[in-house]
């Protein structure tokens, strides 16, 4: 318990402290990026889906299939350009 105390001491107090380089806001920047690229690759999969759906509606005659397939559609969409329409409303 001693040699587990001490190394655990060592490890603490021996750490040295990282500072970031560089601006906090470019690093909110690219965080916000990373996200809104997220973001937009699961509208992708999701858009790709209603077409998907709305493909196999039309083969077996299913109005609501299609119906859900067009709101896949406009749903991935929308969600595709989350970013254009954020900055949008903010300006």
């Amino acid at each position: 318990m001693l040699t587990y105390s001490c190394l655990v001491l060592s490890l603490t107090v021996g750490a040295a402290t990282a500072y970031a380089a560089g601006d906090p806001i470019t690093v909110i920047n690219n965080l916000s990026t990373f996200i809104f690229s997220l973001i937009r690759a699961i509208g992708l999969i999701l858009l790709g889906l209603g077409i998907m759906q709305v493909g196999l509606s039309l083969k077996s005659h299913d109005p609501s299939q299609r119906a859900n397939g067009f709101l896949t559609v406009a749903g991935g969409v929308v969600i595709m350009f989350t970013k254009e329409i954020r900055n949008t409303i903010m300006g």
